[in-house]
């Protein structure tokens, strides 16, 4: 079973994309959980989702305090929580930065982690690709990238369902958010 967390702020889509993780691992036949941890958040406010992925049946119901990802949507969350705490060293973080990947590791590497680290500029690709700040899909293919859990191409088939589907009124906007998947894929650090 891999676990992922994910730290954002509301209205970052970290939640959105933590259930589309989970939608698109159950589709290849992957037993899922993909849930926030809710209080009062608000636009803006910090948040924490998490996803759970096994090929076996999943029979924990809890948070997720040992991850072995750790998705960083927001960076300014390193000064303010522990995104690290009970990361794995043999997992990974993945953060979402316009810094240099070196600088960013020093940072991690100072919170005590010494696992892993990647990097990837989701506010680049967003506005690249779909004209505004919309982070969340760069940063789905990021995790699934670092995690490896399935295969790109089969990945990428499933999001562009599972986008038809999120956007049926909007189809406008499909083929950006696969560019944003794309190029995520291909800018990962």
């Amino acid at each position: 079973m891999i676990e992922i967390r994910w730290h954002g702020r509301g209205g970052q889509g970290a939640k959105t994309a933590a259930l589309l993780l989970a939608e698109v691992a159950f589709k290849i036949g992957k037993n899922a959980q993909g849930f926030p941890e809710y209080g009062p958040e608000r636009m803006g406010a910090p948040i924490t989702a998490y996803d759970r992925i096994s090929d076996t049946p999943i029979r924990v119901h809890s948070n997720i305090y040992d991850p072995d990802y750790v998705v960083v949507v927001d960076e300014s969350l390193i000064e303010s929580i522990d995104v690290t705490a009970g990361l794995k060293e043999d997992g990974a973080i993945i953060v979402n930065t316009q810094r240099d990947k070196a600088e960013v590791e020093a940072e991690i590497r100072q919170k005590g982690y010494f696992g892993r680290v990647y990097t990837i500029d989701a506010r680049h690709i967003s506005i690249h690709t779909l004209g505004r700040y919309f982070p969340n899909s760069p940063m789905l293919a990021a995790v699934v990238k670092v995690s490896g859990f399935i295969d790109e191409d089969v990945f990428l088939e499933n999001m562009e369902a599972s986008y038809k589907h999120k956007f049926a009124k909007k189809p406008e906007v499909i083929e950006g958010n696969m560019e944003a998947l794309r190029m995520a894929l291909r800018e990962l650090k």
